[in-house]
């Protein structure tokens, strides 16, 4: 019995409920979580796509605009992450896989989080390289990009490694 089986069991020991109630729990959980983290990803890249109709923007570097083109591919690819769920759901409508399908989303909705921290780190970087220096960004961004994945890696591993008798 794996890690995440073992988890199931915890959790059914303590609700009562049948599987395909605890995969309907489950997919409504997953889609409010979900809804917060679209907003946000959809609302961040789309201001990302105004950034080069600005009249400063021709004023970056070279190496400026690559960092900003690479943001921009990353942050339309963590909208489309954030997306995949609710397609696969959509796709597999009715076909008795919800428990697979919770399970797909669970994990596209753990890399989208990360994808969103580590955009966000590098928007940050992108930033302060235009209103402070070099130097200062490196610090500043990873000194944000050890905090982030701080706090979305490490802390969750380590209430799980907590919880988990």
């Amino acid at each position: 019995m794996d890690s995440t089986e073992r988890e199931r069991d915890a959790v059914a020991a303590h609700r009562d409920e049948t599987p395909d109630e605890r995969a309907d729990r489950n997919w409504n959980e997953l889609l409010q979580e979900l809804r917060v983290m679209q907003t946000g990803a959809q609302i961040f890249a789309a201001f990302l796509m105004t950034l080069p109709f600005h009249p400063r923007f021709s004023d970056l570097a070279q190496w400026q605009h690559v960092i900003y083109l690479v943001l921009l591919v990353s942050a339309a690819l963590v909208v489309a992450v954030i997306m995949t769920p609710v397609v696969i759901h959509r796709s597999l409508f009715r076909r008795a896989v919800k428990a697979q399908t919770v399970t797909w989303g669970h994990r596209l909705v753990r890399v989208a989080a990360v994808g969103i921290g580590l955009v966000v780190c590098l928007a940050v970087f992108l930033i302060v390289t235009v209103v402070a220096t070099v130097e200062a960004a490196f610090w500043i961004g990873g000194l944000l990009l050890v905090a982030t994945l701080g706090l979305l890696v490490a802390a969750p591993a380590a209430i799980r490694r907590r919880s988990v008798t």
